[in-house]
């Protein structure tokens, strides 16, 4: 054949070699697969504290991009996927959706983070819904088919990964508000059974889940608009349809944690009855905010019977939760062995961890720098707006003694949402003029996420991120109408943040019930009202001395409360507030109500705002210690609210966190 001849066919030879199909793949090959996860990040993209304006290595996503890029050096095969409760939380969240709300062609700056890293595909939370489902439908670049977003606009701009959710249905439609499931087509590297490398495409499939609660808990833009289903029949329903599409494995996306309590379609964890529909390889799970696997928690969704809190399975099925805020990178590496039919998981060989950003030595990874400098113009404005001064306070408000009494990070916020609701009620609502007026709040910072999670606003100058470390969610202020009876209810669930004490028991004993938040604490702080909280007593009987005014509170005696939509539509499961109380779902939000009242005051007095206690312990003498944890160094603050009750055990509680142990005398 002459030369030419031979030249011409040669891109017709090397085409043909280009596009012959890999060679198959045998019985007995092995592989891989690391599925890595993010969860809860709540916004926070840059490792900084807008509240506090100053760094915080211990949280962001630019920290975890760190372990990712680790995580894909060891692996050859990886997955990115997003648990969700990732666009709300900072106050660079609230200005791109409040204050300077997104053009159409703009990508949220969490999103862009979450582009930059390569991300694979997500699941949506419960605050996905926070902002509403036109903003929401907007940012994810959406077309909604529901009333109130115009589905025939364009889509704008969103994220570049595939976002499932199957549980929530447009009421319209009777469709799914997202894809309920996406399969992705994975190019692996494997090892044959003759330990020669080759390649393979492994169709994995997603499918993600949202707690059902979000109907009580945004109802303000949910009502009528969307329904849900439970978690558990609806991958029922899909994993099958995932299956017969192709997916050789089938990954859960579930915002939410474990629950044994017995199924329902509206239960918010259900992630310990998922793990039990046939087809679920993995769950990637959230909403909890904790680190699982860790064979040393305490939290009693991870000492279930079936949960191996120490190799990361729930029932056998491999699991991972990457607590909050980028401080830990969830890695499941699957072991995966293909048995001439499909792709098989070998759990006893699957490896599950929680990899955290600050080490037990207190090391942190470096962040990486192309995550701040791809959101630095979004950084820059919220800065620009967070400063923006709106009052002065005499004195410091914190929350780390409001598990003992200090209200000085709360009493604020009562008087700004009681006198927003009294004005409300004398001006539009003239049948309830004559009912007291009420306020609930609580301390939503109380050390959960680490040492510095406490609200902490110093004496001085006041502006915007204060405000937003005093009320930290983008709640409506709501008014309900309740009795006495269920006033009592209320503030009896709230004290159930207290474990039941022992006064014969001389071992120290924990005041605090971890599994309560402190974001369920509620309580007021107004002179008119007082109570004592008895703690030797079982929950539900603990609320002694109910008083309004000096007199003993009446059953039948009725009130109205100032609180927020969470709260008001059944958030937290408080008895009787499922949304049937409701007489005010105010158009302005609760902290654009603190922000109006601080600024009319001009500034804030310890007399005036930070000093009417209305709750106290019942007293009771203890033969040994009543403990909590607290910060370091504070004990001053204690005393400066009148806690003369407290003292220092020690310094450091010894469990290489960084909190100190403090002791309250309950007889005093």
């Amino acid at each position: 054949m002459p030369v030419r001849r031979r030249l011409a066919l040669l891109p017709l030879l090397l085409s043909a070699c280009a596009a012959a199909p890999p060679r198959a793949v045998p019985a007995g090959s092995s592989a891989t697969l690391a599925l890595l996860e993010t969860t809860d990040l709540h916004a926070n993209v840059l490792s900084y504290d807008y509240y506090k304006l100053r760094p915080e290595p211990s949280i962001g996503l630019e920290r975890t991009a760190t372990l990712i890029r680790q995580a894909r050096g060891e692996f050859a095969n990886t997955l990115l996927l997003d648990n969700g409760d990732a666009i709300q939380g900072t106050a660079l969240a609230d200005y791109q959706a409040l204050v300077q709300p997104l053009r159409c062609d703009q990508t949220l700056a969490i999103y862009k983070a979450l582009n930059a890293l390569g991300v694979d595909g997500a699941g949506i939370g419960n605050h996905e819904f926070n902002y509403g489902l036109a903003f929401l439908n907007q940012v994810t670049g959406s077309q909604f088919q529901v009333e109130g977003v115009d589905a025939t606009q364009p889509r704008c701009a969103g994220p570049r990964f595939p976002q499932v959710l199957a549980n929530v249905y447009s009421a319209r439609t009777r469709q799914p508000l997202f894809a309920p499931y996406h399969i992705i087509d994975k190019r692996i590297s494997a090892v044959g059974p003759d330990g020669r490398p080759l390649s393979a495409t492994l169709r994995v499939g997603i499918i993600g889940f949202a707690p059902p609660a979000i109907l009580a808990w945004d109802k303000r833009w949910l009502d009528g608009k969307v329904y849900t289903e439970g978690v558990r029949e609806t991958a029922q329903k899909y994993i099958p349809e995932m299956r017969a599409k192709g997916a050789d494995l089938v990954v859960a996306i579930s915002h939410g944690g474990l629950d044994d309590a017995p199924y329902t379609p509206a239960m918010e964890n259900a992630n310990y009855y998922l793990a039990q529909v046939p087809g679920v390889d993995a769950m990637l799970i959230g909403h909890s905010h904790q680190a699982f696997p860790n064979p040393d928690s305490a939290v009693p969704q991870f000492n279930l019977p079936g949960v191996d809190k120490a190799r990361g399975t729930v029932l056998g099925v491999p699991t991972v939760m990457a607590n909050l805020w980028g401080k830990h990178l969830g890695v499941i590496g699957l072991r995966l062995r293909f048995d001439g039919a499909a792709w098989r998981v070998d759990r006893a060989a699957t490896t599950v961890e929680a990899r955290a950003t600050v080490g037990a030595d207190g090391a942190v990874v470096a962040a990486d720098p192309a995550i701040a400098a791809l959101v630095a113009e979004e950084h820059a404005a919220t800065l620009r707006y967070v400063r923006a001064p709106i009052g002065t306070t005499e004195f410091r408000m914190s929350s780390y003694f409001a598990d003992v009494g200090d209200v000085s990070a709360i009493e604020v916020v009562n008087q700004a949402q009681g006198a927003y609701l009294a004005r409300y009620v004398q001006a539009n609502l003239p049948q309830y003029a004559q009912l007291p007026v009420l306020s609930m709040s609580s301390p939503f910072k109380s050390g959960s996420a680490g040492v510095g999670d406490y609200t902490d606003v110093k004496a001085g100058a006041l502006a915007l991120n204060n405000a937003a470390d005093l009320y930290l969610y983008p709640n409506a202020l709501y008014g309900v109408k309740l009795n006495g009876a269920e006033l009592k209810a209320w503030l009896e669930r709230a004290a159930e943040r207290f474990n039941t004490i022992d006064p014969a028991r001389a071992a120290e004993q924990e005041l605090v019930n971890s599994a309560h938040p402190s974001y369920n604490f509620d309580a007021p702080s107004s002179a008119d009202i007082s109570y004592q909280i008895d703690v030797t007593r079982a929950p539900g009987r603990r609320i002694v001395a109910l008083l309004y005014r000096g007199q003993p509170v009446g059953a039948a005696q009725q009130f109205l409360v100032a609180t927020n939509n969470y709260r008001a539509s059944g958030g937290g499961n408080f008895p009787g507030l499922d949304g049937s109380k409701t007489v005010l779902a105010a158009p302005d939000d609760n902290r654009a109500v603190l922000i109006a009242y601080i600024a009319a005051a001009g500034q804030l007095t310890r007399a005036r705002n930070g000093s009417a206690r209305s709750w106290r312990f019942a007293p009771v003498a203890t033969k040994g210690p009543v403990v909590f944890h607290s910060a370091p160094g504070m004990l001053a603050l204690a005393r400066e609210a009148g806690l003369d009750n407290v003292s220092l055990l020690r310094a450091d509680d010894g469990a290489g966190k960084g909190f100190a142990l403090y002791a309250v005398d309950l007889a005093r």
